[in-house]
Parts: structure tokens; C-alpha cells; sequence
């Protein structure tokens, strides 16, 4: 989807490695919490968490292949052959493409809770949510064999300096991944929840005003439509967090080389990757279960007989 420039190659200054090597160990010990604590507590596996899941599964490939990589590899050439250089950008791609999968999911979920109540439990089953996942899944490792698909058979052909670890596709290829990966997903995410805010400043008049009084008495409650709505409201911060991360990068990618893109792509390089810290740090300040989930797997009671079962809402 969007991939760090390999011109103007320098190594890494002191505090950027440093800044780099602290993000790695938070990255992969925030997203470890959200994936025990959804895999273990039964109440946690709701449609809408297990797409939280996969996210953080995706956050945590990115801190355990990608942020070091990128580290590492700006201040040195690669020396661990081509077949390790292809698993490598195949991880690479599969990750970004399965990250805006999920918040496409996400924003799919929400628009669904909000604008169709109604038929939510229905279409939104938890079934449909572990198939839709794994079909994203399966889907970007599908799409990343065709970009390293050629490296075994074309040794070096892609190395501006000797062991460099990098691909560099024809110009179709680039504005095929712009296309498919980056401008269809940002477009549809953006639509529904523009449709997903308007709905909810639609329903928050309504309920204020009480001229919904009886399709609430027949449909929803206004406690449960409240509940969707801060639902809403929280799941936006994740989408609205993950734009401003990724959108200066994948932005910068296709803008041509220059001194000024230069200076400001590694920083663009830094926010991108950040969002994968970024989220479990979210999830702290604005779900409490998470916060009670931490504390429990810290403690270790997570160790006890039932505790899968523990009360987290």
C-alpha cells in the first residue's frame, strides 16, 4: 500500500534508533494485552472486538518484523539472502493491506449498528465477522504474491547496492496499488462514516426531541441507542487516528523525489509505523474493559479456573 523510499538512503542517527528501539517492545506488549484479552474473555468476543483482534494482530507483525527491519536495515545493506528478503516484503505487504482491511470492517460494523439497528445482531454475526477477516487475510497474501512472485528467479535484480532488500515495480503496478490499496479503501471508509455522523446527529435530535419515542419503544431502546452511538464515537477515533498516520506517507510515496519530500518523508515513515503503538494506547483511554483486562492478565487471574468467564462490561 504505501513503502519508505529508498532514496537518498542514510543510516539512522543515534536518537532515531533509540526513539525506534523504544516503540518495538511497547508495540508488541500493548497489542499481546488486546489479543489475550479478547481471546480469553468470552464477553470480550463480541463481532466488533474480534475486528479489533485482527487489527492488533496486524499492529503486532508490524512491531515484530517491520519496526525492526526498518531500523536496521536503513544503516546496512541485506545479508540474509533473496528467499529471506521475499518473506520479508511478503509480510511487508500482507500487513498495511490487512490493517485498512479491518477498519474498512469497522467502519462497515458501525455503519451497520447505526443506520440498520434493526437487522445488526442479524447481519453482524460473529460467524460472518471471523470468515470476513479471514477472507482479508487470505485475500492480501494473495495480492503480495504478485509483487515478490519474480524475486527467486531475478537475483539482484532489485538491490541498488549489494544485499539491499527492496522491490521496485513498474509504474502500472504503482498505480494499481495506489488505486485498489489505498484511494477505494480511504474513499469507502470515509462515506460511511460520514453516513455513520449523520445518522447519529439524526438519532441524538430525535431522542432529545422524543419523536422517535414509539420506534424506540418497538425497535431499539434509547440506552441501547446510546450505547451505539459512543460506540460509534470511539471506533471514529481509531479510523480518524489511523488516517492522519497513514495518509502522509502513501501521499508522499507518489509525489516525486525532492529535497522537501526527502525531509519530511522520514517523518511521515515514523507516523506511519507509530499507529501500530498508537492503538492500544487508544483503547486504554476509552474502553474501560481493556484498562480491567490489562490489570487481570498483569496479575496473572487470568491463570485462575473461570476466569474466562470474569464480568469485563
Amino acid at each position: 500500500m504505501c513503502r519508505v523510499r529508498e532514496e537518498g538512503h542514510q543510516s539512522p542517527t543515534g536518537t532515531e534508533r533509540e526513539e525506534g528501539m523504544k516503540r518495538i517492545p511497547i508495540t508488541v506488549v500493548l497489542n499481546l494485552f488486546i489479543i489475550i484479552s479478547i481471546s480469553h474473555f468470552r464477553q470480550l468476543q463480541t463481532p466488533t472486538n474480534i475486528l479489533l483482534l485482527s487489527l492488533a494482530v496486524s499492529d503486532l507483525l508490524v512491531g515484530l518484523v517491520v519496526m525492526p527491519v526498518q531500523i536496521f536495515n536503513r544503516s546496512s545493506c541485506w545479508f540474509f539472502g533473496d528467499f529471506v528478503c521475499a518473506t520479508y516484503i511478503l509480510i511487508s505487504i500482507i500487513i498495511p493491506l490487512a490493517t485498512i482491511s479491518d477498519i474498512v470492517l469497522i467502519s462497515a460494523d458501525r455503519y451497520v449498528a447505526i443506520c440498520d439497528p434493526l437487522h445488526y445482531t442479524t447481519k453482524v454475526t460473529t460467524r460472518r465477522v471471523k470468515f470476513c477477516v479471514c477472507l482479508c487475510w487470505l485475500c492480501s497474501f494473495t495480492y503480495s504474491l504478485f509483487y515478490v512472485k519474480d524475486l527467486p528467479t531475478q537475483p539482484g535484480s532489485y538491490k541498488p547496492c549489494y544485499g539491499a532488500c527492496f522491490i521496485n515495480p513498474d509504474e502500472i503496478s504503482l498505480l494499481f496499488d495506489l488505486f485498489i490499496n489505498f484511494i477505494v479503501p480511504v474513499t469507502v471508509i470515509v462515506a460511511l462514516y460520514l453516513r455513520v455522523f449523520a445518522a447519529a446527529v439524526s438519532q441524538a435530535r430525535a431522542m432529545r426531541s422524543h419523536i422517535t419515542a414509539v420506534t424506540l419503544q418497538h425497535s431499539v431502546t434509547p440506552k441501547a441507542k446510546k450505547s451505539e452511538l459512543k460506540a460509534a464515537r470511539k471506533l471514529g477515533v481509531l479510523v480518524v487516528v489511523f488516517l492522519i498516520c497513514v495518509c502522509p506517507l502513501c501521499i508522499l510515496t507518489w509525489v516525486d523525489y525532492n529535497w522537501i519530500v526527502g525531509l519530511i518523508h522520514p517523518f511521515s515513515a515514523i507516523l506511519f509505523l507509530s499507529n501500530s503503538c498508537l492503538n492500544p494506547v487508544i483503547y486504554a483511554f476509552l474502553y474501560p474493559w481493556f484498562r480491567k483486562a490489562v490489570k487481570l492478565i498483569v496479575t496473572l487471574q487470568i491463570l485462575q479456573p473461570g476466569s474466562s468467564e470474569t464480568n469485563m462490561l
